[in-house]
Formats: C-alpha cells, structure tokens, sequence
C-alpha cells in the first residue's frame, strides 16, 4: 500500500490516544512518562525446548490457537505511556516521528517520516532488549517487542480482540520464539549467540570468557552424548527384536508332536524345521554383528559420559550465572535487525510499527507460535525428512529454533543450519516474519533454505556431485540457467509442496524425479498420487525398483 492508499481516519488515531491517556492539548508528554506498575507475570518459555529429543517423532497437534477471554492489555488507557516510559531519548524521538507520521497530510513528507521511524524505531529496540532478562518487565514493553505494537488506537477493533488473546506463554514445548523471548533466552545465557561473519575478539581479563569456552565445548560434548546414546538405544533395540525371533525359531524348532502308537516317543524334525536351521545361524551372526556395534557405542557413550561429567564439575567452579555481556548482546541485536530486513528483502515494507494500514492477514495466518507450529507439523506430515539429519547412518529429527519478528516481510529464511560447535545435534535457526501475505509460504521458503543447507553441508566437498545439491545442480547446469542456485531450490520447493503435493504437475519431468527421491512425501501421498497419474506411478515403481536393489 502507497501513502496515497492512506486510511483517511488514521491522521484522527493519535487524538483517539491522547483522550485515552488523559486531558492534554498535545501527545503525552515525556516528562510526564515514568515506569507505571504492570501485570508482573513473566513469560517464561518452556524449558524442553532447548534440549532436543530424539525420540520424539513429530509435533503435537495444536488443539489451542487463542485465548478463551482477553487479557485486556491494549485496553489500559496507560498503554503507550508505560510501552516508551524509562527509555531516554530513544523513546522521545520516535514519539516526535511517530506523531509527525500520523498527522501529516503531505505524501512526499510522510514517506520521509515513514524512513525516519526505521531508524528510529530500531534504536528504541537497541536499548531496550537488555530489559527482556528481567522478569518485572511491563506487559505493554513487552508487547511493543514481541508485536511491534506502540499504540493500541492503530488497531481496528477486530485486530484489538485478536490480539488481546494470543497465547503468550510458550505451552507448547517447542522452539519457538518471538523477538523479546528471544532477546531474553540470549541475555540469560540459555541461548547461544547467532552466528555472525565476522569473529568475535575473546576480551582480555573477561571473568566469563572461560566460563563461556567450558559452555561450548559442553555444547559440542552433548551432541556427542546424544547422538552415542541415540545409536545405543537404537542397537539394544535391534538386538532385543533380533533375540526374540531368535527365541521363537528355537521354541518353534524343540516343538515335536508324539509319535502315534509309539508314545511318549516324539518325531524327528519336520521340513520346516530344518529350515530353521539356516534362519537360527543368521540371526546369530546378526547378533554377533549388533554386538560389536553395540559395545562400540557404549564405549563412546561412556567417553563422553565421562568428558560431560568433568565439564560438569568445571562449570561448577565458575560464577553461578553465566550471562552474555551487554558487548555480545548488542551483536545480537544486530543480528537480529538484519534478519529483519532480510524478511522484507530489498524492495520490502521495513516499516516497523504494528498498523491497520499494512496489516492483512487473516487470524490463522499471522505468524503467531501456533499457526507457525501448526504449519510445520503439516510441513512435516508432508515432507517427513525436512528436519531430520545423518550421522552415521541413525536419523535424527532435529527442530530448528523459530524467531517469530513482527515485520511485514514475505521471506522465511535460514539463519544457520546448526550450531557450529556441535554439528550432530544441535538445532538450527529459522526466521520466520509474523505479518506477511501468505504464512505458509514463508514458512515453506524457511524450511526450504534449512533443508539445502543441510544437505550441502552433509555432501561437503561433493555437494555439487552427491545428494540432493548434486542432482539439483546438475540439473540446473542441463537447463543452462543463470543465478542463485539456492534461490531456484527455495522457488521449486514451494512448488513441489503446493502444487505437486495434490498432484498439479508443474515440475519438469527430470526435476520432479530429483524431488520424488530426495524430498519425498510420506508414504501415503505417495500411494495415493500413483492412481492419480502414470507420471507419479513410473517414479513410485522407481522406488520399488530400488528397494529391491538396494545390497546388490
């Protein structure tokens, strides 16, 4: 939307403000503005989910999207006071601008203010993340972070219903985030810092760089353990289903039936029988097989046990909380915007402030934590592979986290495809913006980029060679096509989970075949688009083809 598309009532929202905060001829003052008491309860994200378990299979469903009843924080008539009380100068200057940008008439001017209330916007932001540690933080502060909102007159009455009853607690167990929570886990140290290009200076006589250098080699040391302990289960199991049908074919060998007219006497082994004597040998060299992995998983699950253990004990002997210094927290912050921008990409809509003027989602696809994570568990049903990763032939399924920023972008991207310390199980990151046009497309466009950085960085050097890079590669260089090679994946992504999946053929037939073996839907879909067309049934027969194969 232009300026000249403005909402002609929206020049009359900051007097609508103004009777709400109180007799005065002029928007709030600042001197006046001070640190009002607020609803003091904390919102405390789940704790699980910063560990990853790799036994869970899947999401859960989300039976929850809202709140029954409000919670009547856009109704306190303090709102905009208290949300830019106690925050300097910072605070003033977007007041001045935002007033300016709402009451100006000329279109040359307003997009003047328009650019002026970035910059503006994202050094309020600046300094007030290091106040997301504290748990007394002011509901309406809160809110201004986690959904842009600085003025609650900007709501139409339907968006003020909305969002007086988003789920603010994280109830769900997952990684997901939004700005301020996000900001928060970073400051108490539960969250690592994102990845950034350029290195970070270890400071000198820095009391908490070495407690931060035990952190990650800790970091590093449980992914080990995870992934030892992963395989372990995985052999005991194994072992366990190869010992009971070894326990039924012996049971099934010592059965013989009594000789008729010379009992007790009983008969020798019958046909099938003896065949068991062949099945009984195998499953014991099986057996002898998994019990050689077994005991070298134990035997790493053990090392590692036994490095964790003495981690453990160092970390003891450090300051109590390890807490990330106002330095890498403004790194952060930083990190943080440019994801920003990169959400509304170079031509986007950046600015930053909630507004019915640019605000047209529809409630179930606006980027709140349980439409996004009730997108991904379709993404998930759909493409059962999209979060799981090899290593050493177990497969784990590792959930990104999700930063939820209130931009009005279109693109969902990867930020990092998992922690650089620990590349066996830590998470890796996803950006996700809350008020684009279409949800599920960022979505798909995130779980996209995840999906090709992992498999590049799986294939190493080979990635133009091997996998799904390889043959995705390979076929752009036949098509003789020009650009970003990741940019094309992302696009024909989104087509093969929107199109394809209900299949609308609008793959190349080379590409669909790429797609069909590296990103494969789940077994269902996949039965149930070979009776809709022979395309689909000659590349399901492929699979068959190569199930039988696969040994020889």
């Amino acid at each position: 939307m232009t300026d000249q598309d403005l909402d002609p009532t929206i020049a009359a929202l900051l007097a609508e403000t103004q009777a709400d905060a109180g007799p005065s001829d002029d928007l709030p003052s600042f001197k006046d503005i001070s640190d009002s008491p607020a609803d003091k309860r904390a919102n405390e994200p789940a704790d699980s989910a910063h560990k990853v378990d790799l036994s869970l299979t899947g999401f859960k469903e989300i039976t929850k999207f809202y709140e029954e009843e409000s919670n009547h924080i856009f109704d306190d008539k303090a709102y905009y006071k208290t949300a830019l009380g106690g925050e300097g100068d910072q605070a003033q200057r977007v007041h001045k601008i935002l007033s300016k940008y709402l009451t100006c008439q000329d279109p040359k001017d307003r997009t003047v203010y328009r650019q002026q209330i970035v910059t503006s916007w994202w050094e309020l932001i600046r300094v007030m993340c290091p106040k997301t540690a504290d748990r007394n933080l002011e509901k309406p502060k809160q809110m201004l972070l986690r959904f842009g909102v600085v003025l609650p007159s900007l709501f139409t009455p339907e968006q003020k219903q909305l969002f007086s009853t988003v789920i603010l607690n994280n109830n769900t167990g997952e990684p997901v985030y939004y700005m301020d929570e996000w900001f928060k886990e970073i400051a108490t140290g539960r969250l690592s810092l994102s990845a950034t290009d350029e290195a970070r200076t270890p400071r000198k006589n820095d009391p908490g760089a070495e407690a931060q250098r035990i952190q990650q080699l800790k970091n590093k040391n449980d992914g080990k353990l995870q992934n030892a302990e992963s395989l372990l289960n995985s052999k005991e199991t194994e072992r366990q289903m190869l010992e009971n049908e070894l326990r039924n074919r012996i049971d099934s060998l010592c059965e013989h039936s009594p000789v008729l007219g010379l009992e007790p006497h009983k008969q020798g082994y019958t046909d099938g029988q003896k065949r068991l004597f062949g099945e009984i040998q195998e499953k014991l060299r099986a057996l002898q097989k998994v019990d050689k992995e077994l005991v070298g998983y134990m035997k790493e699950f053990e090392e590692a046990k036994a490095i964790g253990s003495s981690l453990e004990s160092k970390m003891t002997d450090q300051p109590e909380a390890i807490e990330v210094n106002s330095g890498d927290l403004m790194i952060e912050f930083q990190t943080v915007r440019q994801m920003a921008k990169m959400t509304c990409g170079r031509q986007g809509n950046q600015f930053p402030v909630f507004t019915r003027e640019f605000y047209h989602c529809v409630p179930r696809l606006t980027g709140f934590r349980e439409n996004v994570l009730n997108i991904l568990k379709w993404v998930e049903d759909n493409d059962p592979e999209c979060f799981v990763r090899i290593h050493k032939n177990a497969k784990n399924r590792i959930v990104p986290y999700v930063l939820c920023l209130p931009t009005y972008g279109d693109f969902g991207f990867c930020w990092e495809p998992f922690d650089r310390y620990n590349r066996v199980t830590s998470r890796g990151r996803i950006v996700i913006p809350m008020y684009p046009r279409d949800l599920k497309i960022a979505i798909l466009m995130a779980v996209a980029d995840l999906r090709w950085q992992v498999a590049k960085e799986k294939a190493s050097y080979y990635w133009m060679e091997e996998g799904l890079t390889g043959q995705y590669y390979q076929w752009i260089e036949r098509q003789k096509l020009k650009g970003d090679l990741k940019s094309y994946f992302i696009a024909d992504y989104v087509l093969w989970m929107t199109k394809e999946l209900d299949g609308i053929q609008r793959m190349d037939k080379e590409l669909r075949a790429v797609f069909w073996r590296f990103v494969p839907f789940n077994q269902a879909k996949k039965d149930d688009l070979k009776m809709r067309s022979p395309v689909y049934a000659e590349l399901y027969q492929r699979d068959l083809n190569r199930a039988m194969s696969d040994g020889y």
